[in-house]
């Protein structure tokens, strides 16, 4: 929430906040992203059950090449689905095209994995499963 809070003031440089974006992401996190990503590591550390970098590899695959891309697409479709208020600033939707969704979707998968893939597998290779939320 800090973060969306500061990304329009800092970053856009927008005079006021937009509280119904706030408002929306915020409940995005409380009911969407903290409850998906709870269950989803649960699962994923029983599904994968082989320790060391072997385990956090194939964690990792699963992690980043089938949930990423379907948890990145229902976040796509919330924010266009909340008339583009949502948007995040790499996405630049505002319409809620189809056109703009599936370029921002294909920008979002490329950045996600530049930025998660590095990230998860030490994640996942080094931190206990209950802190890896």
């Amino acid at each position: 929430m800090i973060l969306d809070l500061s990304e329009p003031l800092w970053i856009d440089q927008v005079a006021t906040l937009d509280l119904k974006r706030t408002f929306l992401f915020t409940l995005l996190g409380l009911v969407l992203v903290g409850p998906t990503l709870h269950f989803w590591y649960l699962y994923l550390s029983k599904l994968v059950t082989l320790p060391g970098a072997s385990g956090a590899f194939l964690r990792l695959l699963l992690d980043q090449f089938i949930f990423s891309p379907i948890f990145i697409g229902v976040f796509l479709i919330y924010a266009a689905n909340t008339g583009g208020k949502a948007r995040t600033s790499c996405s630049q939707t505002s319409t809620g095209s189809e056109k703009a969704l599936h370029l921002s979707g294909f920008l979002l998968f490329l950045l996600n994995w530049q930025l998660w893939i590095p990230f998860q597998f030490l994640n996942f290779r080094f931190v206990p499963q209950q802190f890896q939320v």
